[in-house]
């Protein structure tokens, strides 16, 4: 959304800095201004002044400054529209949205009062929990024998879910609230010809409370306190939660990443509340699913370095390979990525206890290099020594060094593959990007007679058009090739559409494989931190993307300013995405079942699955 440069000074105007950052930061009184620990690099002298007068913090420590969206941004780790969002929402003020149609900003508003209510719902299941869990002697001595302290249980709020089946009916006296149900905390069985039944999600089990940056609670993970299955689980997907997109202890964390320098990403949060009891209170974890390209660029937020932690067995390896395909894409000049592998019978836990926090400490500081991993990924099981090896890595290279943004690394892996698969840079340049078939100089020089050069859009002039058929068009447009071509045509041509999307659409399109993925990814970025933007700006921005090319082909109508274009309809992009997570839903489907002959848990994993494909399904039928 694009908000007034008037309303971002009337909040500024409201806002106190001294309170707002008084909220994250001990301030004590010196002369005019307030003084304190900077929260942006660790000190033991107070260095970071606040003015109540100019509205404006400084450390003098480290150079850090602004104001009070700033603040949030740096610290909370918002973007600039979450944050002057939670800003007007602190002081009672609407944000405009000018360019929204009131059916939008009835659906935003009503989506944004439904987030709070279920964060107010869980906030208070939360707090049960940790009562419980002083009530429950056998959870609590689980704990210390894992060597937890009641310092570090309160830190992160751990609490109990008692055995019974309806335990939270004494916390919520309607049971039958449907916000419970919404909310992941409670389970509606409806069995055809059976009554409903309601009982709780949670029953037996450790419970971590999962917040988002701003500390609101979005969902709980369990764990048994024995050796029952599934081990652990997690809150389902809502409208406030979504495993792709949230890290587990990253708002606790936000504070130590900048002391420490770095994020360490471990596998489960009985590591990070482990980790942070012995020493590394800087480490976060993914949710039961693999590490995606919006958890790396979440991370990338509050530090410039993050480290991947993971058991040095095969599936250690595995998930490593889909954290490099969810970093590459970020892993700029000035970041540095790193992957740990532990020695298979240990994981940060069991490591630091039996060797000590130096030796981890150690390991973390020789952990393996994004580039160096890049390099071995691309090369597994491909014989070096063979025509045919080096050519195999070179077809596994080529998808890796794709995602990397332009820059020095990037063309320092070109050098290191080159010499590898024996190719100059010039001759692997050309394998990975062949010349079109009859693209030959004699072609290209009859095809510059014949035809205008560039426009001042970047697409072809009138004469050219005439020369070469136009691909197959319905209503007077080219057709995408593919749903994801459509998806994306879409959303360059009206950008303020990716608002209104659910948590699950943003994974499935940003999770999609290059160039569609790394484009939406790119897509979102662009709008948390400009706002919505008409094509022709996105195309400036877009130059040297690997979703260019992509992009102007399926804007190329578009582009030339084309008559017939319009905005495509918000049912026409309803149905596509949901046919679209109708597919994926299938392939997840298809691997919850192949992982059930392991994991048991895997069928509730189906059978959730299975409801969500139904629910889109239907949705399908009555849009026809």
């Amino acid at each position: 959304m694009s908000i007034p440069q008037t309303f971002i000074q009337e909040l500024l105007s409201r806002a106190d800095v001294v309170e707002i950052v008084g909220r994250y930061v001990q301030l004590k009184k010196g002369g005019a201004n307030f003084m304190g620990l900077c929260p942006f690099h660790g000190e033991k002298s107070p260095s970071f002044s606040v003015s109540p007068a100019k509205q404006f913090y400084h450390c003098f420590g480290c150079g850090k400054n602004g104001n009070a969206i700033s603040f949030l941004m740096d610290h909370a780790g918002m973007t600039f529209v979450e944050a002057v969002k939670d800003l007007a929402q602190q002081y009672g003020l609407q944000v405009p949205e000018d360019d929204a149609s009131p059916q939008d900003r009835a659906r935003a508003a009503e989506q944004r009062e439904k987030q709070t209510t279920l964060s107010d719902v869980l906030e208070k299941a939360g707090e049960a929990y940790k009562k419980q869990l002083k009530n429950s002697p056998r959870a609590v001595d689980y704990l210390k024998k894992r060597g937890l302290s009641g310092e570090v249980a309160r830190q992160y709020g751990l609490g109990y879910a008692p055995e019974g089946w309806r335990s939270l009916a004494s916390v919520f006296p309607n049971y039958d609230d449907p916000l419970l149900v919404e909310s992941g905390l409670v389970i509606l069985n409806a069995e055809e010809g059976e009554d409903e039944k309601r009982y709780d999600r949670f029953r037996d089990r450790i419970m971590f409370p999962i917040r988002n940056v701003k500390g609101d609670c979005i969902g709980f993970g369990g764990r048994v306190l024995g050796d029952e299955k599934p081990k652990y689980l997690n809150s389902p997907e809502t409208p406030v939660f979504s495993k792709g997109r949230e890290l587990y202890g990253l708002f606790e964390a936000r504070n130590a990443l900048r002391e420490h320098g770095y994020a360490l990403v471990t596998e489960g949060y009985m590591d990070v509340v482990a980790l942070a009891q012995l020493g590394f209170p800087n480490a976060v974890a993914t949710l039961g699913t693999a590490c995606t390209a919006e958890h790396v660029q979440k991370l990338f937020r509050f530090t410039d370095s993050v480290v991947f932690s993971f058991d040095g067995d095969a599936a250690g390896r595995r998930a490593a390979r889909k954290a490099l395909d969810g970093a590459l894409p970020f892993a700029t000049d000035v970041r540095s990525v790193k992957f740990l592998f532990l020695p298979a019978e240990h994981d940060p836990d069991s490591f630091i206890r039996e060797f000590g926090k130096e030796a981890f400490a150690r390991y973390v500081s020789e952990a393996v290099p994004l580039s160096r991993f890049l390099i071995d990924a691309a090369r597994e099981g491909c014989d070096l020594n063979t025509a045919e090896g080096r050519a195999h890595m070179a077809s596994n290279a080529k998808p890796l060094w794709m995602q990397l943004p332009d820059g020095a690394l990037k063309q320092q892996l070109l050098s290191e593959i080159s010499e590898l698969v024996q190719l100059s840079n010039r001759e692997l340049s050309e394998v990975w990007n062949p010349k079109p078939a009859g693209s030959g100089d004699e072609k290209q020089k009859r095809y510059s007679k014949d035809s205008n050069s560039y426009n001042k859009f970047g697409g072809f002039s009138g004469i050219s058009r005439k020369k070469f058929a136009p691909r197959p068009r319905s209503g007077g447009r080219a057709l995408p090739a593919s749903r994801a071509d459509h998806a994306t045509r879409i959303l360059l041509g009206n950008m303020a559409a990716l608002e209104v999307l659910s948590a699950e659409d943003h994974t499935m399109l940003c999770e999609l494989p290059p160039p569609h993925g790394p484009l939406f990814v790119w897509l979102e970025r662009q709008l948390h931190e400009h706002g919505p933007q008409p094509w022709v700006a996105l195309r400036e921005g877009l130059q040297g993307h690997e979703g260019e090319d992509l992009a102007l082909r399926l804007m190329a109508d578009h582009e030339l300013g084309d008559a017939e274009e319009a905005d495509e309809s918000a049912a026409e992009l309803r149905d596509l995405l949901n046919r679209m997570l109708v597919e994926r839903i299938k392939i997840q489907q298809t691997e919850a079942i192949a992982a059930s002959k392991a994991d048991p848990a895997a069928l509730l994993l189906y059978r959730e699955l299975q409801s969500r494909r139904l629910q889109l399904e239907t949705a399908l039928s009555r849009a026809e």
